[in-house]
């Protein structure tokens, strides 16, 4: 009982923090991400006064991310997207989320590693951590900005498509090296600095994550749209959709084992285009509850990023975080300028503006926070690598989050 309550105390404190972010956004009138960082800061510096332990560590912050945070954030974002706009766009984003994060991970990785010219601290694969986390984005400002002006339905569905689709690969590529990082840590093997062997267990890897992933998703996604419509209540149904992001990532992950990410990105889609027809009834209510959600994560995410944040990160890592922000934007903007032009082969043509809007609008955000709170303490060269991703998000929110608006307006978006 008594480690119910703490965990109930626990929950609570954070919800507050997370209240209180989206009221000091409110204030400030800037993004509820921003916000709500502040109010993680603002908990941290208040934990030694009230004597209060949140008991955040690692091994949990790792549980919590994978089992309850990602598949919220992961079908809300797919539940968003109407599945006849995705089928449209749906050649060019799967360009970006295959070829283009393994482009932009990789140029990260090289960036990071030969910037930080220290292989005993920063060996390959804590460069590829980083490439992994930072492939991630969260164009969450730009896409609310863009509907704000009534932008385009085209763009909206290719902005938030290649986010959602990004993110699902970006985090099957972090679990994979994050497996090989354990593993080195754990023969001893870890500050070798030698790249990944096994090119071809990797791409076996990759094969059975995705399209293993993908089948428990369709399975799952069938199964969900059936018990909704047999249910016959919004309410009934709303609760077969919550179980359903819940379950299939579970069942992917620890039954099935494959990606429970790609799982719960197919099966929210497929329930979703299975549903269409059900707008007055399922999906007028499924919207807002998916959305309450959705920023209820990301608001405890930022609290959760507030909260660990220490001033030696800004003065010992200050010179890996600017390395790290250079990495990042360099490497966004080659992989989009480098697969754009190859987009009206599969699909329809990505206009200039556009790749500029993708290029400079690809923020990092709740997926590489969520991500690198995720990384065990046992690697030694965790706090670098949390270092340069929170880095990243900081110049996300206060650089490219701001400058959106101006852009957008100069591109008459």
């Amino acid at each position: 009982m008594e480690t119910v309550t703490t965990l109930v105390g626990q929950g609570l404190y954070m919800a507050m923090a997370a209240v209180v972010g989206l009221a000091l956004a409110r204030v400030l009138r800037t993004d509820n991400t921003l916000g709500c960082l502040i109010a993680g800061v603002l908990a941290g510096v208040l934990l030694p006064l009230i004597d209060y332990d949140t008991s955040l560590r690692a091994d949990n912050l790792h549980q919590l991310v994978f089992f309850v945070i990602l598949p919220i954030l992961i079908f809300e974002a797919a539940w968003q997207i109407e599945p006849r706009a995705l089928k449209r766009w749906l050649g060019p984003l799967l360009l970006f989320s295959t070829l283009g994060v393994a482009i932009c991970a990789l140029l990260i990785a090289l960036i990071c590693y030969y910037g930080m010219d220290d292989i005993d601290g920063f060996p390959w694969i804590a460069a590829l951590l980083t490439g992994a986390i930072l492939a991630a984005t969260d164009p969450t400002a730009i896409v609310t900005r863009l509907r704000r002006g009534s932008a385009d339905e085209e763009l909206l569905t290719l902005v938030e498509g290649e986010s959602l689709f990004n993110d699902a690969a970006a985090i099957v590529l972090f679990s994979l090296v994050l497996g090989v990082a354990s593993h080195s840590v754990m023969e001893g093997a870890v500050s070798t600095g030698e790249p990944l062997s096994g090119a071809g267990n990797i791409a076996l890897y990759f094969a059975v994550a995705l399209f293993g992933g993908a089948a428990v998703g369709l399975f799952c996604g069938l199964v969900t749209a059936i018990v909704a419509l047999f249910l016959g209540s919004a309410g009934a149904a709303l609760v077969a959709l919550v179980l359903a992001a819940f379950g299939t990532f579970y069942l992917a992950e620890h039954v099935v084992h494959v990606s429970g990410i790609i799982a719960v990105l197919v099966c929210a889609i497929v329930a979703r285009a299975c549903l269409r027809e059900q707008r007055e009834t399922f999906l007028a209510h499924a919207g807002p509850t998916w959305e309450w959600l959705g920023l209820l994560s990301r608001a405890l995410v930022f609290v959760i990023m507030g909260l660990t944040i220490t001033l030696p990160m800004f003065s010992q890592q200050w010179l890996a975080m600017l390395i790290a922000i250079a990495a990042a934007i360099g490497a966004r903007a080659l992989s989009i300028f480098l697969l754009a032009p190859l987009a009206r082969f599969v699909g329809p043509p990505i206009s200039k503006p556009w790749r500029l809007l993708l290029g400079w609008g690809g923020l990092r955000g709740v997926i590489a926070v969520a991500l690198v709170l995720s990384l065990p303490s046992e690697l030694p060269y965790w706090f670098a690598v949390q270092s340069m991703v929170f880095g990243v998000v900081l110049f996300s929110l206060l650089v490219q989050g701001t400058s959106s608006a101006w852009l957008i307006r100069k591109m008459h978006l």
